[in-house]
């Protein structure tokens, strides 16, 4: 029964998240908001749904491993896993006018949630700090952005271009928002429920299995928004996606859930993994930076870390 919930709360995740995208953008589509706008939140938030809800379950039930495990866990995969298997599919050219800026919100953000996570617990203050810097990135964008266009814009436009149109008004697109909310909502509580009981099954700390299990599943949607990218050659709309998904991660997902239920830091994320992803971080700026662009090599040496990662958590 525990490996039906979390087999069962994996799928839900990633329909429902599916469908929780396509309403949002339909319903913004037929109200005439610009492709920027919904590159720049309706697709870094709906991306992220998944791990946001996940996390609020999690944290409400009094898992704060699995909760904090899934945020870490899953901006250790989405640059790790996901950029690196979608270089090898596609090497993938990175605009540097539009990396720089959102690369260094990105660089800070991460550095942001080392100090809360180093503070022993991530409580309401430091999740009213993080949803502050959330609100000043998209602030500071729309006003940039209203001002001039820039290569950044393109990304997003590209973002909000690649998602599947839903032919329908808005009602209906409202319909299959809401679906898409309960299925999700529904689905991260199994996936919670499940996880937990893993962790029971296996002997390992529910942190443990928020970083791995929990982490992969919720970032499926990136995964399926990356892999078709890259199969059509859209490198921005896949390093946009990843980069765009982890900077809502720290500052919206982990701000709303600490101002939500403040999270007890377990030990083991303090000491390892929140370093993992600051390392991870620092990798992806120093692939791209030099060069401009990930190639299969260096695609291939980033999934070659994560697995060792993995690894190194298993034993």
């Amino acid at each position: 029964m525990d490996y039906l919930l979390v087999a069962g709360g994996l799928v839900g995740l990633l329909v429902g998240g599916d469908l929780l995208v396509r309403g949002a953008v339909g319903v913004a589509r037929r109200f005439d908001v610009s492709p920027m706008v919904i590159g720049l939140t309706l697709v870094g938030f709906g991306t992220s749904a998944p791990e946001l809800v996940t996390s609020l379950q999690a944290a409400l039930i009094g898992s704060p491993g699995i909760a904090l495990g899934n945020i870490v866990g899953s901006n250790i995969a989405n640059i790790l896993l996901i950029l690196g298997l979608a270089a090898l599919i596609s090497p993938m050219a990175v605009a540097p006018a539009a990396f720089k800026r959102d690369g260094t919100v990105l660089v800070l953000a991460t550095l942001a949630c080392v100090a809360a996570v180093l503070a022993g617990t991530v409580g309401r203050p430091a999740g009213g700090f993080l949803l502050a810097g959330l609100a000043a990135f998209l602030a500071l964008t729309f006003a940039i952005e209203r001002r001039r266009h820039t290569a950044a814009a393109d990304v997003y436009e590209a973002e909000a271009e690649s998602l599947p149109v839903l032919k329908t008004g808005a009602p209906a697109s409202l319909a299959v928002f809401a679906v898409g909310l309960v299925i999700t909502v529904l689905a991260a509580r199994f996936l919670v429920q499940g996880a937990a009981a893993l962790a029971a099954d296996f002997g390992v700390s529910e942190a443990v299995i928020g970083l791995t299990v929990v982490a992969v599943g919720t970032s499926l949607p990136e995964l399926a928004t990356s892999a078709v990218a890259a199969v059509r050659r859209q490198s921005d709309v896949a390093l946009g996606n990843v980069v765009g998904s982890n900077i809502f991660n720290v500052l919206g997902i982990l701000g709303v859930t600490a101002l939500v239920s403040p999270l007890a830091v377990p030990a083991e994320i303090a000491r390892l993994d929140v370093w993992v992803m600051l390392a991870a971080t620092a990798l992806l700026v120093a692939v791209v930076v030099t060069g401009w662009r990930i190639t299969r090599r260096e695609g291939a040496a980033l999934l070659a870390v994560y697995a060792g990662y993995i690894a190194f958590l298993a034993l």
